[in-house]
């Protein structure tokens, strides 16, 4: 059984202690609350601790750990699709416009630091519960630390290093902390102490273990710029580690495997998993996902946001060998799919274009099988003016999960489809890939590609090539790896450029483009964006009005309102300051 992260229902806020002249009922804890003494044991540390993981499936599609919005909407993987006037939230953010008041951004803060309060409350629980054996403390707190540093970890993705820490040595309910310190220290602080508290195998499936912190940690000093301390821990980990079941990591043969509710944490690849359920009234499906479905009669019904970019798109074509074009040549190609002419067929596939298989393993089109459902329907796609002509595909349940009740519209708020799919936010295909870049960095050339070749050699495989009924490729499929003679062996800038390319095309629709981006430089992230808009606008009108980010935006503002509620210091300086780049 995997652990189900269920929210816990009773208000585990602690009652504050008031001192005065010996009234007792100021001593009292108020109706509706737990009291800090009543949790201070076994059964209440637990309780804590799953309030804690409970976290990880916040509601609030701005705060989804999936950061489809956040990352792989504003990294250009995806349009946010559906319609102007729906979550128009959104529009100001998908042509680079963002303001600081926009509520995404309210909703990934307010969700970064309910976590680390949870995550708190739970440590200065646990220092007082002596009826808990100290082994199972150790190895509880091991996995609070690890908690505290994810969610200290998406926070500096979002918002960049300089936002406040605040650990359990606070016990005020509303700490006032600048942000003044880059907090890169503190999280590998917390990281590196979860290591060492962890076990190599978790009691369940979904509890966070060494492997697992070893895996975060290498993503986190990669995040940060640090390849050359990342290379030993990935090396280690992708020769010895093993995942939650005990098995020794690598590539899944089946692709599908990392996408499937029948399969979750089962594949060799996964790392660590967030876990959802599909439990009848006490659903977890992955609410902060549940606008990403496609429309109408599709898969979920609702809402059509999140659609492939036509950039993601046409960048898995290949040259006449089967490799990708590394300098962006394809963006100066005709598009291999298109919207038919006067609407008489909604889709146009040109068959002589060669493709990458992937791409159609991670985005959904007209005339190619989605899953297990056959061909899509044009209804699918919400409008296709506002979002384009290609549908999210990775993370929607399939037919046999729907029929199985693992999927279902309705499933959120009574309106809005979910899915018990787990979503792993740590994978060795990940991992595998900031290795190569790391020896990469290090002028380890041949070693890098090898990683490179293993991962375009699986999804060569039978089994990941999308078929029609007659068993015939759906598409002018084509791959290969790179061979001996090809300049990525002997020059460092084509290797690295074959290894982010990579990236882009194994990772696609999974909530990390705009972090790769930022990482390797604002300059590069900006060259990059500003390809995506040029090209997004010869066929969505409203890239025409799009701004191009500039290098010096590698982060978001820090919310508006936050910056108001946290006020001034007694020397009448603000506790949140604004990043340079957004003042």
């Amino acid at each position: 059984m995997k652990i189900k992260y269920v929210a816990i229902l009773t208000s585990l806020s602690i009652a504050l202690t008031l001192s005065s002249c010996g009234e007792d009922f100021l001593y009292k804890a108020p109706q509706g609350s737990i009291d800090q003494g009543a949790l201070a044991n076994a059964q209440g540390v637990d309780l804590l601790v799953t309030n804690a993981y409970a976290n990880l499936t916040e509601n609030d599609w701005g705060a989804s750990i999936f950061n489809w919005a956040l990352s792989g909407m504003y990294g250009g993987d995806a349009n946010k699709g559906s319609e102007s006037g729906d979550q128009s939230v959104l529009n100001e953010m998908e042509v680079y416009a963002t303001m600081a008041t926009n509520g995404y951004l309210n909703e990934k803060w307010n969700w970064i630091y309910k976590g680390s309060k949870r995550v708190n409350m739970a440590l200065q629980v646990m220092n007082d519960a002596s009826d808990m054996d100290e082994g199972l403390k150790t190895i509880r707190k091991g996995e609070l630390l690890f908690l505290r540093a994810m969610f200290y970890f998406e926070g500096v993705r979002v918002f960049g290093p300089y936002i406040p820490y605040i650990d359990d040595s606070y016990t005020e309910n509303d700490p006032k902390v600048h942000n003044d310190k880059d907090i890169y220290t503190n999280i590998l602080a917390d990281i590196d102490a979860a290591i060492g508290a962890l076990p190599n195998k978790p009691s369940e499936a979904g509890r966070v273990y060494a492997w697992a912190a070893k895996a975060l940690k290498a993503k986190i000093l990669a995040q940060r710029g640090d390849l050359a301390t990342a290379k030993p821990i990935l090396a280690d980990l992708l020769t010895n580690g093993s995942t939650a079941s005990g098995k020794k990591y690598a590539l899944a043969n089946n692709m599908n495997d990392n996408w499937d509710s029948f399969k979750d944490n089962t594949s060799p690849e996964s790392i660590w998993e967030i876990q959802f359920s599909a439990d009848g009234p006490n659903d977890n499906g992955n609410a902060g996902m549940s606008l990403c479905y496609p429309h109408n009669s599709g898969p979920g019904g609702c809402c059509g946001f999140y659609q492939p970019s036509y950039e993601l798109a046409n960048s898995y074509q290949v040259d006449a060998n089967g490799l990708p074009y590394l300098n962006g040549e394809y963006r100066s190609k005709p598009s291999h799919t298109v919207k038919g002419p006067n609407n008489e067929e909604f889709l146009t596939i040109d068959q002589s274009i060669a493709v990458d298989p992937r791409m159609d393993f991670a985005i959904g089109r007209w005339g190619i099988p989605y899953k297990d459902y056959g061909l899509p329907d044009p209804d699918w796609v919400r409008r296709y003016t506002d979002g384009g002509i290609f549908l999210p595909k990775k993370h929607v349940y399939s037919k046999a999960e729907g029929e199985a009740d693992l999927g279902r519209s309705g499933m959120y708020g009574g309106w809005a489809p979910g899915s018990a799919m787990n979503i792993q936010y740590l994978s060795v295909r990940d991992a595998m890939l900031l290795y190569a870049e790391c020896l990469a960095n290090d002028g380890e050339l041949s070693a890098a590609i090898d990683l490179v070749n293993q991962i375009r050699t699986r999804a060569a495989r039978d089994e990941n090539i999308i078929k029609n009924a007659n068993g015939q490729p759906a598409a002018n499929y084509k791959i290969a790896t790179y061979p001996a003679a090809h300049a990525v062996f002997t020059d460092k800038a084509t290797c690295v450029k074959a290894i982010r390319m990579e990236r882009k095309l194994e990772l696609a629709m999974e909530g990390q483009r705009f972090f790769d981006l930022a990482r390797w430089g604002g300059d590069y992230m900006a060259a990059e964006l500003a390809a995506y808009v040029d090209y997004e606008k010869n066929y969505i009108n409203k890239f025409g009005g799009a701004a191009h980010l500039p290098a010096s935006k590698t982060m978001f503002p820090i919310p508006d309102g936050q910056i108001q509620t946290m006020g001034n210091d007694e020397n009448g300086q603000p506790y949140l300051v604004q990043p340079d780049a957004w003042k």
